[in-house]
C-alpha cells in the first residue's frame, strides 16, 4: 500500500479537490493524508490571536468569513443535494465548535482545538466527494491513532497498533482519508505535530503500515538544486539520499519538513516528492541510496547569529569547550555551525530568544563578538573528503563574497558557509553557475 500526502495548495479549491479525487481513484488502495486548504491554518491562527487578545467581535467576524468561504466551496464541489447537505452539516458542526471557543477564558488548549479544524474541514469534504463519485472511501480520524508521548515525540507503538486496528475494521475500502498535522498528546488532549506536520504524519503512517512508498505531493516538481524563487535557472534533483534530503530540509529547502523523513528512513521506505500540477513529472525520489561523486543541491537558512568567543585560556586547556556548550544547553539553544582555533571558537544559532543570557554566560570565559543578520548556505551531495576538487569549486564560486565561517568535514553530505544575508542572491547564483549551470 502507498501513502500519499497532499498539501494545502493541492486541495486549495473545489476544482483542485476534484482533480486530486480523479487522480487518486485508480482502483488501488491507498492511504491519503490531507493538509488544510491553503490559507485556512493562517486564518485559524488569526482567530486564535483575536481570542487571546479578548477581541471576541474580531474573532467572530473572521469565523463567519471563513465559514462563508467553505460553504461556497461546498456549493461548487458537490452536484447532488444529498452530499452537499452532508458536507454542510459536517462543516457547520466544526464551525460551531470553533464558535464555542469564543469565551473569556481562552488558553492554549482551545487554540489547538481551533487549529485542528482545518484538516478536519478538508478531509470531510474530500471523503464526501469521493462517496458521491462512487468511490468506497473511509475516513480514518487521525485523533483516533496519532499520538505523542510525554516528551512530545510520536508514540510509534501506539500509532501502529491503533492505525492497524482501524484499517482491519475497515477492510476493503478503495481509499482511506486521514488528516495530517493533528494528533493527541500523552494526556489525550488535541495537539499537533507543528507546522509542516502533514509530511511527518505521512511518514509516520507509512512506517506504521510498512508502505511500499510515501508520496509527498506539492505544487513544485520535486526538490530543486537551488531556490527557484530567487535563482532563474534551477532544475529538479531526481535522486537524493535520506541524509542529503535531511540536510537540505534543515538548511532551508521549504518543500520538505526537516523531521518528516526520519520514520521513512528508519523503515527503509522510499519517499517521492511530486507535483500535482504535473503529475507525470518524475519528481524527486529519496531513499537510502547515495549517488557517488555528485553535488546535488544548495539551500539557504536565514536569521542566523554568529558568536565568537576568544580567550587565551583556551590554549592547551581541557574542558573549555564543554563549559562553552553547557551555556547553550542551559538555555535550550541549538548550535548549527562550529569552527575552532587555538584561542577561539565561532558558532552559530538561529534562536535569539536567550541571546543576552548566553552572552552574559560566555563573557566569563573570554571576549565575545556578535555578528547578526547572517545566513548559512549549505551545499549538499557526496561531500566525502576523498572527492578531490569539490571544495575548490565551492570556494571558487564564493571568491567575490565575504565568508565568515566554513564547516567542512562534520558530515559526508554537507559543506556549510556563513555569509551576510545581504549577499544571499549573489552567493546562490554564483554557486549555481559554478556547480550546476557550467556542467555539460
Amino acid at each position: 500500500m502507498k501513502v500519499l500526502k497532499f498539501g494545502g495548495t493541492s486541495v486549495g479549491s473545489a476544482q483542485r479537490m476534484k482533480d486530486i479525487a480523479a487522480f487518486i481513484s485508480d482502483g488501488t488502495p491507498k492511504i491519503v493524508v490531507l493538509s488544510a486548504m491553503s490559507g485556512t491554518t493562517n486564518s485559524l491562527v488569526e482567530i486564535s490571536d483575536y481570542l487571546y487578545k479578548k477581541n471576541q467581535e474580531g474573532a467572530t467576524e473572521l469565523i463567519s468569513k471563513l465559514s462563508a468561504k467553505y460553504l461556497g466551496v461546498i456549493e461548487e464541489l458537490y452536484r447532488t443535494e444529498t452530499f452537499k447537505r452532508k458536507a454542510q452539516e459536517a462543516i457547520n458542526l466544526q464551525f460551531n465548535h470553533i464558535r464555542s471557543c469564543v469565551k473569556d477564558m481562552f488558553t492554549q488548549f482551545e487554540e489547538k482545538e481551533i487549529l485542528a479544524q482545518g484538516e478536519l474541514f478538508s478531509t470531510h469534504m474530500m471523503h464526501y466527494y469521493l462517496l458521491e463519485t462512487g468511490v468506497k472511501s473511509v475516513l480514518l480520524p487521525a485523533l483516533d491513532y496519532m499520538r505523542t508521548d510525554k516528551n512530545a515525540e510520536p508514540d510509534t507503538v501506539h500509532i501502529k497498533e491503533k492505525l492497524l486496528e482501524l484499517l482491519k475494521n475497515n477492510e476493503g475500502a478503495d481509499l482511506y482519508i486521514t488528516q495530517g498535522y493533528i494528533c493527541r498528546n500523552a494526556n489525550g488532549e488535541i495537539d499537533n505535530l507543528e507546522r509542516g506536520g502533514s509530511d511527518y504524519t505521512a511518514s509516520l503512517v507509512g512506517a506504521a503500515v510498512q508502505a511500499g512508498e510515501i508520496q509527498i505531493w506539492t505544487d513544485i516538481d520535486g526538490m530543486h538544486n537551488n531556490d527557484p524563487r530567487i535563482i532563474d535557472k534551477t532544475a529538479p534533483v531526481r535522486q537524493l539520499s535520506f541524509d542529503e534530503a535531511a540536510e537540505l530540509a534543515y538548511f532551508g529547502a521549504k518543500i520538505l519538513h526537516p523531521t518528516c523523513i526520519l520514520p521513512a528512513k528508519l523503515n527503509n521506505i522510499p519517499v517521492r516528492l511530486l507535483n500535482t500540477m504535473q503529475p507525470d513529472a518524475p519528481g524527486t525520489t529519496i531513499s537510502n541510496e547515495t549517488e557517488q561523486g555528485k553535488i546535488k543541491a544548495v539551500a539557504a537558512k536565514e536569521n542566523i547569529t554568529a558568536i565568537k568567543i576568544k580567550s587565551g585560556r583556551m590554549l592547551l586547556a581541557t574542558g573549555f569547550l564543554r563549559k562553552i556548550f553547557e551555556i547553550f544547553e542551559k538555555y535550550h539553544t541549538p548550535v548549527d555551525m562550529v569552527t575552532t582555533s587555538e584561542v577561539g571558537v565561532s558558532l552559530t544559532i538561529d534562536n535569539n530568544r536567550n541571546l543576552d543570557h548566553i552572552i552574559a554566560g560566555l563573557k566569563r570565559y573570554g571576549a565575545v563578538t556578535i555578528d547578526r543578520d547572517m545566513m548559512i548556505i549549505c551545499v549538499v551531495g557526496d561531500m566525502k573528503w576523498e572527492n578531490v576538487g569539490f571544495a575548490v569549486q565551492i570556494i571558487e564560486a564564493m571568491k567575490d563574497i565575504p565568508v565568515r565561517m566554513i564547516s567542512f568535514g562534520g558530515s559526508n553530505y554537507n559543506v556549510s558557509l556563513l555569509i551576510k544575508t545581504s549577499d544571499k542572491k549573489k552567493a546562490l547564483q554564483a554557486l549555481s553557475d559554478q556547480l550546476f549551470n557550467n556542467q555539460p
